[in-house]
Formats: structure tokens, sequence, C-alpha cells
């Protein structure tokens, strides 16, 4: 399926990023579980299916919320990151894992009280994947979005340490990837769909309740956190570099290093914006 008019979804999208996935994205803002639980109404009970969950980061971050998480990724390395990270939470009883595209959906898991969308939506057939997953709701059940807060500014002064050169490091990127962003076997020319909010009215959600919860803390990061972030990214996951990753790693230590000789990043952990759209009343 397509997400754009020019690129089309492989399995190789994030292929070899699982491992640093974990490590190198930044986490969600604390108060995250209490802002959705207070949304949600949720009380324990009650079934998340988390869509495109990635290792289980925000599956396993609301387990405690729900009767079941169930989490659904089309990359084998997702889902047994996840099932390593369950399994070292002691929640496996509670948590499943399901290899299989959005657009497999229904794909016999039943009814949900909650679906999720963590920064996954947009690689998605997005009118196809809206309409089943409504349809996989309970009444009065709910869709959330939840991402970074993209409109917030850039961290700059008060920090303990330098912050991530991230404007050399997309230079490096492109110099070993090219200039127009690598997406699986494709590129994005055009970046990934937006106006999200008409596809989910189309698909019969109303909505949306918008919620901010605020970050701000402030993060330590090591240069191995850094790379790791690097690679978590699609447009620059390991599988993507060939022979030449070494090279480009090489390279972009160096660059760190030079950024910061102690190895030791600051960064302001984002706010985390939500967006809950409704079948029927609330949920609870």
């Amino acid at each position: 399926m397509l997400v754009t008019a020019d690129w089309e979804w492989d399995e190789t999208l994030f292929a070899g990023s699982a491992a640093y996935y974990r490590r190198g994205r930044l986490p969600y803002a604390p108060g995250l579980v209490e802002a959705l639980g207070g949304a949600l109404g949720l009380d324990g009970c009650g079934r998340l299916v988390d869509v495109g969950c990635g290792p289980g980061t925000l599956a396993l971050l609301l387990v405690e919320s729900f009767g079941e998480v169930v989490g659904v990724d089309p990359d084998d390395g997702m889902i047994a990151e996840a099932e390593r990270a369950a399994a070292a939470r002691g929640v496996s009883g509670k948590a499943r894992w399901v290899r299989a595209r959005a657009e497999e959906l229904p794909a016999g898991l039943g009814t949900f009280t909650v679906a999720a969308f963590a920064q996954s939506f947009h690689w998605m057939d997005r009118d196809l994947v809206a309409r089943v997953v409504r349809g996989m709701l309970r009444p009065g059940g709910a869709l959330v979005h939840v991402s970074d807060l993209k409109t917030e500014p850039p961290a700059v002064g008060g920090l303990p340490h330098p912050v991530v050169p991230d404007a050399a490091v997309g230079d490096l990127v492109r110099r070993y990837l090219g200039p127009v962003r690598r997406a699986g076997a494709g590129t994005l020319r055009h970046g990934t769909p937006g106006d999200e909010a008409a596809v989910l009215l189309r698909a019969g959600f109303s909505g949306p309740e918008r919620h901010v919860v605020p970050g701000g803390r402030i993060l330590d990061r090591s240069e191995d956190d850094v790379v790791a972030g690097v690679y978590s990214m699609s447009f620059s996951a390991p599988h993507l570099f060939g022979a030449r990753r070494g090279a480009f790693e090489a390279e972009l230590r160096l660059l760190l290093r030079a950024a910061s000789p102690s190895g030791l990043f600051s960064a302001r952990q984002p706010s985390t914006e939500v967006f809950v759209w409704r079948v029927g009343g609330r949920t609870g």
C-alpha cells in the first residue's frame, strides 16, 4: 500500500533499527500514563491495541492501565524487542505481540477499548486502517495518537553538556545516503503525509481532544545513545549504509567527539502531544 503517490512501503523500512530504538529515542514526557488514564477513564481493565508498536514503548508504558495490551508491528526485530522487554518487566502474561501490517487488521484480534498510534500512522494506508480500526473498537472506545510535540523550540542554554549537533549529523547522513530522504527500498521526496484529522473524520471518528503532557526534564545522553538515535530512524536505518556503515559510524563518532570531548550531551525531554478521537461516548 502507498502512503504517498510515489513511495510504497516495504519490510526493510526499519530493518536493523529495533536494537537501537529503545536506547536511541527520547522517552515520552512523565505524566503521560496519568494523562491518558484521566482522558480515557482507564481502570486497569479493557484492551489496548498499539498499531505500529515498534519495540513496545507505549504499550509497555500503559500495560498496567489495561487488562491486556496487544502490539502489532510488521518488523520481526521490533516484535522480538517488545517480547524481550515484556519478559524483563514480568508482564508477558498481559502483553501479546503480533507481527502484521496494520493493513492486515483485524487479524482475528477481537475488539478493544483503545487503539493507539505512537508516531506510526503516517506509514500506513491511513484511510483503510482508520476504517478497520474503528470497527475494532467497542462502543465508547477511543483512538489515540501520541507523538512528541513538534512545535517546541529547541533547547538552548542552561544545559550541563552540549546539545547534539543535529544539523551536522543530518548533513553527514545525506552525504552518505543522498539528498532525498531514504525510506526502506525507496525514497520519500515529499515526506510523509499530513492532515491526519481529515482521515479520521472520514472514518467516522469524532474529535479530537488535544492534551499536552509537559516535558522539559534535562536528560544526559552518551555518544552511544546518540549513535543509537541515528540508527533508530527510518531515514538512517543501519541497512541503508551497506558496506559503508563502518566508515559512516567512524565519521559520526568523530563529529560527536568534536562537539563534546567528554562524550556527553544534554537534551530537554520533549513534551508529548496526544489527540483523542472518540467512537460514540467516552470510554470506561
